[in-house]
């Protein structure tokens, strides 16, 4: 099966946007997120195919470099794509550029497939009738794990109604509103966002009533855990820079 990349024309919308009118967090994992699932159902490979064999897509990794973020009314063109994989591991890259071809955003993640029923890891070569990737990067870098940090402070969130999506889990972009949340208005006012890393451990459940932030703030980089009792869902690494 021929792989060719998938593109998507958007307009940012000013809903979409802070007040300062750059893309929200949320919004920017939310398309990368929206391109991943369709270009998936275009592959043969997406929820379709795999609710009615009993099995899901579950990322690991996120990781996003922000050159410029996208504005509000600007035109930006979404490129997406499997970028390699191995036995047990997809990877997916990811670009964003505007209307004269310049990189905006680039991003790479981790996905596993996983049995519904049993939760175990499925091969994706035993599991998948089409499969294939694209040998070309957009990020090239390694998926390591987390890094440990002491955390300064605890942000504590409430899990909304909104937050869940039709897995019924907390929607992955969500943590990066948590995070970005947690390092206070003060910071995220003198601040944009240049990058973000999320490592994932464990789903939220639909039925968790808060969920707890552990923080540390540095002049460029916070790091965040996302925890609920004991147990550590995620790990969110915020890099930042200063507003021009």
């Amino acid at each position: 099966m021929e792989i060719k990349k998938h593109i998507e024309h958007i307009v940012v919308q000013a809903y979409q946007c802070d007040r300062y009118g750059f893309l929200r967090p949320i919004m920017l994992m939310n398309f990368l997120q929206g391109a991943a699932e369709s270009h998936a159902e275009e592959l043969g490979a997406g929820r379709t195919y795999c609710t009615s064999h009993d099995m899901a897509w579950v990322v690991t990794h996120n990781m996003v470099d922000i050159i410029e973020l996208p504005r509000s009314k600007q035109e930006i063109t979404l490129i997406t794509w499997p970028s390699r994989h191995d036995g047990l591991r997809a990877y997916r890259d990811f670009e964003i550029r505007d209307t004269d071809g310049r990189l905006l955003v680039r991003a790479t993640s981790q996905w596993v497939l996983i049995n519904l029923t049993t939760r175990r890891l499925l091969r994706l070569t035993d599991s998948l009738e089409n499969w294939g990737s694209i040998d070309e990067r957009a990020w090239d870098i390694t998926f390591n794990k987390a890094p440990k940090f002491d955390a300064t402070k605890n942000h504590v969130v409430k899990c909304r109604f909104d937050d869940v999506d039709v897995n019924q889990h907390i929607n992955n972009a969500v943590y990066a509103v948590w995070a970005t949340e947690s390092v206070g208005f003060e910071f995220r006012n003198t601040h944009n966002l240049s990058g973000i890393e999320i490592y994932f451990e464990h789903e939220i459940s639909a039925d968790t009533p808060e969920v707890q932030i552990q923080v540390n703030l540095e002049p460029t980089v916070s790091y965040h855990k996302i925890m609920t009792g004991d147990t550590q869902h995620a790990t969110v690494v915020c890099h930042w820079k200063t507003n021009d």
